[in-house]
């Protein structure tokens, strides 16, 4: 098939094709193949967008003889043509076909007279089919039926072949950060064992080992569906939608990490008060299951006709919502914690500087996508600035937390081993209202090189633990050194 050309072809914008029948559920493949039978003279098919001189359709189409003649349509992402008559319901087939220029060739009519769609009459147990090998929409007085089978392509490329323009590069894209998150969950291992060597790998620090495994599998599982779909145009629905829940569920623990840190968890306290931990809960299963429900929208609600982001559902703007409130939930945490701890300013301005960009990155990033990048570029441009901001988190906070004498910011001034209750009870028993935290209550920490584990703590016996001096907590357990005073070396 010769490539369509139109005016629209010498822009940067590519045309969008648009073929008029019933859409399967793996449509989104490109190749596509399946039945139609409809009651409707007037059909969306699928989406794709040719590049000029590279995209090519190859088809093969068969209906019975007794329902022509059927037609293919192609439309251009123009204001006049393909949004003029996509849900148009006060136009009938006659004007949604009229809007298309035949001198761009953007119908092919499926009959023997018109010899580029390649049709010839067969007969099959006695019906009579016209079979036709080439592409494009249908009209008929009483509906439609058609076998279909078509190759979309752009190029030859494994790279391009079977991927529409606005494709063009995710596979490269999460095959390189793939490789950068591997070195970032390698080095986070690498620094948790030198973490462990002191007694210093606290359960945030798991928490990031944790997202940042979790991302890794998750990239690994959309390489494996984008390279399947680069090698026969279809792919496997079921890698993708688990790739997903598992870039959800990195995000989520690191989400929950953040809070955390900010409340002063293995920071400045040994663990959560009970309300904050229903706190805790209830917002992480409300996040959780909006998550959920974005995703069986994605898969159940959204229109494969139209170009939509993954944010343009109600499911999508009730995440930038709880974003938001994250947000400020998250600063509430981390100014209590500095109030009562300053000497912990080193760690918790940074980490508030940068991470309150890394909570306003998924708002505006929608709001770019919804509204400042072009249709056809939407999916590629999107997919390599959600993988930008999720590396520039992790990243971070592998800096920050990099267990080296020369790190100022490192937050981490507890052994796990030196964490007890600081509760003292108040009147009839009850944990004391006063918020007076005490000061300087981290254990002599020293790190002996930026690379070698400090052996000899890792295999001596620390000294008879004293009782520690009661101070009021607001019912917050607070970090104790238990061992005889020593000098406070801060990294």
């Amino acid at each position: 098939m010769e490539p369509l050309r139109a005016p629209a072809l010498r822009r940067l914008l590519p045309p969008l094709l648009l073929l008029l029948l019933s859409l399967p559920p793996r449509a989104r493949a490109k190749y596509v193949r399946g039945n139609l039978s409809s009651k409707e003279d007037w059909v969306f098919l699928t989406r794709f967008c040719f590049l000029s001189d590279y995209g090519r359709l190859d088809f093969r189409f068969r209906y019975p003889e007794a329902k022509c003649c059927q037609n293919i349509l192609l439309y251009f992402d123009d204001p006049s043509q393909w949004p003029a008559v996509y849900k148009a319901g006060d136009k009938d087939c006659l004007a949604k076909e009229s809007v298309i220029r035949p001198e761009n060739n953007q119908v092919i009519n499926l009959t023997t007279q018109y010899a580029w769609s390649g049709c010839q009459v067969v007969s099959e147990e006695g019906t009579r089919y016209l079979s036709c090998s080439s592409g494009r929409s249908f009209r008929s007085g009483d509906g439609l039926q058609l076998e279909y089978e078509m190759v979309l392509t752009n190029g030859k490329s494994f790279w391009t072949r079977h991927f529409s323009a606005d494709e063009f590069g995710i596979l490269e894209t999460d095959v390189t950060f793939l490789l950068i998150f591997i070195l970032i969950f390698f080095l986070s291992c690498y620094f948790g064992y030198l973490l462990k060597g002191r007694q210093l790998l606290h359960t945030t620090y798991k928490m990031f080992m944790a997202a940042a495994g979790v991302e890794v599998l998750s990239l690994l599982f959309f390489c494996i569906y984008w390279g399947q779909y680069a090698t026969d145009g279809i792919g496997n629905k079921s890698v993708k939608i688990l790739a997903k829940l598992l870039f959800s569920s990195s995000f989520l623990i690191f989400l929950l990490m953040l809070i955390l840190l900010g409340k002063g968890f293995t920071v400045t306290r040994g663990r959560i008060s009970h309300a904050g931990s229903v706190k805790l809960s209830v917002y992480m299963t409300l996040y959780t299951l909006t998550h959920v429900v974005l995703l069986i929208y994605e898969a159940e609600f959204f229109d494969p006709g139209q170009v939509l982001y993954t944010y343009e559902s109600p499911a999508g703007y009730g995440l930038i919502g709880l974003q938001v409130a994250a947000y400020v939930w998250f600063c509430y945490a981390v100014l209590v914690s500095l109030r009562h701890f300053p000497e912990k300013q080193p760690f918790y301005v940074p980490f508030f500087a940068a991470y309150t960009l890394w909570f306003f990155a998924v708002p505006v990033m929608a709001l770019i996508a919804n509204f400042g990048i072009p249709k056809w570029a939407r999916e590629k441009i999107v997919n390599g600035i959600q993988l930008g901001i999720h590396l520039y988190a992790h990243g971070v906070f592998l800096i920050m937390t990099r267990p080296s004498a020369a790190n100022k910011n490192f937050p981490y001034h507890v052994r796990t081993s030196q964490i007890a209750s600081a509760g003292v009870p108040g009147p009839g028993g009850s944990q004391s209202a006063d918020k007076a935290f005490p000061q300087h209550v981290y254990g002599n920490v020293t790190f002996i090189s930026d690379s070698v584990p400090n052996f000899t703590e890792l295999f001596s016996i620390p000294p008879p633990a004293t009782s520690p001096r009661a101070a009021p907590d607001s019912g917050l357990p607070l970090f104790r050194d238990l061992r005889p005073p020593g000098p406070l070396r801060d990294l």
